[in-house]
């Protein structure tokens, strides 16, 4: 299965601690192999890195790691492949424009039997169950709300239900944004810390590598991880409840749901 890794922060932060770790993962201290990708909201815009190759052999990897880029919200993600071949079009995240803003979304499970109805708005590029569930998710948001952004709690609710509907159809872990908040999806595994003052050290479960936070940071510096599995061995990480939405703003986790009710 594959994992997911998010940041969400009340400023422009980079992730490359976090992502050091994460990266390992992908075919140096796991076994998924099959692609990664991350994407960086800055502003209206979005970078987005994306790689057929394992994370932790990847060029592209080292490049995003030796550069430093600092936004709020942030979305990565290591492929073992279930359905799909492994080619660059299957490769989370993926990327679409709605509202006239990007969308960001990444998926973790297997969904068996999905092929909602589709109105042609939004077309999976690829073959993933992970795509088909993404553009079914815009397309259901754009029919329900033809005018426009809805409210944050509109949003919420209408994501929740979604959530519960696709996960009738398999494990859907998943992380979505559109770079003001962070939306995390647990249908089985999904864990997040959050640092903020008092900052301390920090030691990667993956890798020998430790950071002072209180050295690198703002005293009002608050970050909001989210992880498959937690990244490090010495903080306490909160598991997500199985079944549930939360809503990551400002790092700081303000609201869940269960989509499962």
């Amino acid at each position: 299965m594959c994992q997911l890794l998010g940041m969400n922060c009340n400023t422009p932060t980079d992730i490359c601690f976090s992502f050091e770790g994460f990266r390992t993962r992908g075919g140096l201290t796991d076994i998924h192999r099959d692609g990664w990708g991350i994407a960086f909201f800055e502003g209206a815009g979005c970078r987005v890195f994306l790689d057929v190759e394992p994370s932790a052999q990847s060029a592209v990897a080292e490049l995003v790691h030796n550069y430093p880029i600092r936004s709020r919200n942030v979305i990565a993600h290591i492929r073992k492949a279930t359905q799909g071949r492994v080619t660059l079009e299957n490769t989370h995240p993926f990327q679409r424009e709605l509202w006239g803003r990007y969308w960001i979304f990444a998926h973790n499970g297997n969904l068996k039997e999905f092929s909602p109805p589709a109105d042609g708005s939004f077309t999976p590029v690829g073959d993933t169950d992970s795509e088909r569930a993404f553009c079914h998710i815009l397309q259901e948001l754009r029919q329900r709300f033809p005018g426009g952004m809805p409210s944050q709690d509109a949003l919420f609710a209408t994501l929740t239900k979604l959530a519960g509907q696709i996960s009738r159809h398999g494990e859907f872990n998943f992380l979505l944004s559109s770079g003001d908040c962070l939306f995390a999806h647990c249908g089985s595994k999904l864990c997040y810390i959050v640092r903020k003052t008092p900052f301390t050290v920090a030691h990667l479960k993956d890798q020998d590598v430790s950071v002072d936070f209180s050295e690198v940071t703002h005293p009002d510096d608050r970050v909001a991880v989210v992880a498959t599995l937690p990244l490090t061995d010495n903080e306490t990480w909160t598991t997500l409840a199985a079944g549930s939405l939360t809503l990551f703003h400002d790092g700081l986790p303000v609201r869940s749901a269960a989509s499962n009710a």
